[in-house]
């Protein structure tokens, strides 16, 4: 069985057992959460998909970390006119593991 979830702005297909890294999510360490936006929900052959969402799905997931990502460098510049700009980035995550998923 799998779902397609909706957190942080993208979409994630996902099954119980899974590890994902996601957008940072505001919650601690150990604890675990009902993620209820489910796009679509997937088991063998049939597919059910939402109108934007399933009603009723759920999926809940256990925080195993909080994190950022490795740097992302960012660099400008503008040929023979003496201008250098340079800068980075690191994306903050937040680690599941998919628990249930329930339809």
């Amino acid at each position: 069985m799998y779902a397609l979830i909706k957190t942080g702005g993208k979409q994630y297909k996902v099954a119980a057992g899974e590890k994902i890294k996601v957008e940072q999510i505001a919650a601690d360490v150990g604890q675990e959460i009902v993620i209820d936006q489910v796009l679509a929900v997937g088991n063998g052959d049939t597919l059910t998909i939402g109108t934007p969402l399933v009603s009723g799905a759920t999926v809940t997931a256990t925080v195993l970390s909080q994190g950022k990502h490795d740097k992302v460098r960012i660099f400008k510049m503008r040929r023979r006119k003496h201008y250098q700009k340079h800068g980075g980035h690191r994306q903050t995550f937040t680690e599941l593991q998919i628990g249930t998923i329930g339809a």
